[in-house]
């Protein structure tokens, strides 16, 4: 009678194996050649049938959600902490590197936080919190004299266009662009930069998506 409970416990173990190894695979998968990779490439990446990966995860969304969850937590976190920053400037300026770090370095998770899955993510309201919270972080620091009095919310849609343009098959090629980029876009946006621009350009968070 001993056995059979340590049968079912070996074979929740293999499970949860299973499970890991085709989370670890897809996050690899995405990472290289985005979320449009087979399934069947996924499964044979983490040596398990297609049958095993449908089993765990039932559909490509549940399955990016998945992968990308941290992630996608650590951008929400990210703003969070920006604004509650009690240095306006200083909160902006470490979101912006921290999101376009995340874009130039992992592919997948591009593509998983810009692309609409009904059944996995509530991205209406994903980008609805986005966009308050990047309009009150911009007004922040618009009110303590920091940043630019004609920077607006379409310019950080500008920036994560131009910055996605950054990513590469190297995470350290792309990461390096990225810096780069920041280093010569963030100081523009001070407030002391006085030279004028042309109009802002009508980009909204939903830009990216499509």
């Amino acid at each position: 009678m001993p056995a059979q409970p340590y049968r079912k416990q070996g074979l929740r173990a293999d499970a949860a194996h299973n499970r890991d190894r085709i989370l670890e695979a897809a996050r690899q998968a995405f990472t290289a050649g985005g979320i449009d990779v087979p399934l069947t490439a996924i499964a044979r990446r983490a040596g398990v049938g297609v049958a095993t990966l449908y089993r765990r995860f039932p559909t490509r969304a549940a399955l990016v959600t998945e992968a990308f969850s941290e992630q996608l937590t650590a951008c929400v976190s990210a703003l969070d902490e920006a604004l509650a920053d009690p240095d306006p400037w200083h909160g902006f300026h470490t979101f912006i590197e921290k999101i376009c770090a995340m874009q130039a370095a992992d592919r997948g998770f591009t593509a998983a936080f810009l692309t609409r899955f009904p059944d996995a993510i509530d991205y209406d309201h994903l980008r609805a919190r986005a966009e308050n919270g990047l309009a009150d972080l911009i007004q922040r620091a618009k009110a303590a004299g920091q940043l630019r009095p004609d920077f607006t919310e379409s310019d950080v849609t500008l920036l994560l266009l131009a910055n996605n343009a950054m990513v590469t098959e190297s995470p350290e090629e792309s990461l390096a662009a990225s810096r780069r980029l920041l280093g010569y876009l963030l100081p523009s946006f001070r407030a002391d930069r006085t030279e004028p621009l042309p109009p802002p350009a009508p980009l909204g968070l939903r830009r990216l998506h499509q």
